[in-house]
């Protein structure tokens, strides 16, 4: 099968084209040629009116619910939204049920996810169960597949077995994936800590408990001497202490959400149960400041921290809510809406290049002779997000009914074009 991709501008650092518009030639999955202008014959032509090329697009927290809760979302259904939201690869996380804390589990995500357009990399579990008490079979689960390893949701509340586990995980260069919470502090906390809150009348969540876990975790991978990631980061001091590290030549990364760059707590005077999310939404300054932060390259990946939640525990008293919203379709658009002024190559960075590069995964560079797995994706459209449009089994997202800038026009992955109609 032939495809023709006609004025394109590729946005790929590893790519003797960056930069420049061309028109490329797919041929059964592998890029054929790329010229300033190709006049072959195609089975699908498609006209990208420069809209950008980069490497396909890597989501390196997502949770699919599979096995367990297949009713808030399954293997294809997440993927769909994946696929609709530019990924060509998504990291799921492992709390499912049973949870992913074996060979065996991370074997059944992968061999479900082979014949989906898109490829499912599963975290596998620091802790048996996710319950910070027992290291799990980390070395079984990196050989049957296993990307990286976290608890996911859950933080590793005990230093000495985050220690261990960082220790662990260095005899095959393995990665760790923290979410940075202290949960001994404000454990009963619904939002931010702060003046809304107080106005509110809703218990807060000190941003402590986020900083205090990462100056723990940092100090810790200065003793293993192993490679450690953050995801979802929301402060100021925390992306203080993490450049920090990186200044001090540690393997310490970390990654953002679409939502905690989008919102603050001050959406939340609406109580939207879409905007409960954990970690919280935090301040207006501390929003500006990850704003900031991935402008300035401190920031290393946007991770989508997709988390489906069915209709009863979305639509119920704040209190009662589950954490958690939809995220993959939007990331992009979200992205670009608020940060206009980061560069095709920085998205390109920000959605795939640092994450494989970061979780040792293989690259797709835009060259000829190299297997094509790349993300078309357009700067200028005004878009509203409606519930029509939502490829998740849940409809969790506050971005719905709100006008987003850019689009994903599609992708190629294993072989097969996904376009967005």
């Amino acid at each position: 099968m032939k495809i023709l991709l006609k004025q394109v501008a590729v946005a790929d650092q590893g790519s003797p084209h960056n930069g420049l518009v061309k028109d490329i030639l797919i041929t059964n999955g592998i890029i054929e040629k790329i010229e300033p202008q190709l006049n072959e014959e195609a089975d699908e032509t498609i006209e990208c009116n420069n809209a950008f090329i980069s490497q396909g697009w890597v989501d390196i927290f997502a949770q699919f619910c599979d096995p367990g809760s297949e009713h808030k979302e399954t293997l294809e259904t997440g993927t769909a939204a994946a696929a609709a939201g530019g990924y060509t690869q998504v990291f799921t996380l492992p709390n499912t049920n049973p949870v992913v804390h074996n060979k065996a589990q991370a074997e059944y995500i992968i061999q479900k996810a082979k014949g989906l357009h898109v490829t499912v990399h599963p975290l596998g579990a620091v802790t048996k169960q996710c319950e910070g008490k027992e290291l799990a079979e980390m070395y079984d689960m990196y050989a049957s597949g296993a990307v990286a390893f976290s608890d996911g949701t859950n933080a590793i509340q005990s230093a000495g077995l985050m220690v261990k586990a960082l220790q662990y995980v260095k005899a095959f260069n393995g990665v760790v994936i923290q979410v940075p919470v202290d949960k001994s502090i404000g454990q009963f906390g619904l939002m931010h800590e702060g003046i809304v809150s107080t106005r509110l009348g809703l218990p807060g969540i000190p941003a402590m408990a986020e900083e205090l876990m990462v100056a723990r975790d940092i100090k810790l991978a200065r003793y293993a001497g192993s490679k450690l990631h953050f995801t979802g980061v929301t402060t100021a001091k925390s992306i203080e202490y993490i450049k920090r590290a990186k200044d001090a030549g540690l393997h310490v990364t970390c990654s953002v959400t679409p939502y905690h760059l989008f919102f603050c707590d001050e959406d939340l005077k609406d109580y939207d149960t879409n905007l409960k999310v954990n970690p919280p939404l935090r301040s207006r300054t501390d929003m500006m400041a990850l704003r900031e932060a991935v402008k300035n390259g401190s920031v290393d990946c946007i991770a989508s921290h997709h988390t489906p939640q069915d209709w009863d525990n979305k639509t119920c008293e704040f209190e009662y809510a589950k954490d958690g919203m939809i995220g993959l379709q939007t990331c992009y658009s979200a992205i670009h809406t608020v940060l206009p002024e980061l560069s095709a190559n920085d998205i390109a960075a920000l959605f795939s290049l640092n994450a494989r590069r970061i979780f040792n995964l293989n690259t797709s560079v835009i060259k000829e002779g190299k297997i094509a797995e790349f993300t078309l994706f357009n700067q200028l459209p005004e878009t509203v997000f409606t519930k029509e449009q939502v490829k998740s089994k849940s409809q969790n997202s506050a971005f719905i009914n709100h006008t987003l800038t850019g689009k994903v026009i599609g992708i190629f992955s294993k072989g097969n074009l996904v376009l967005n109609k």
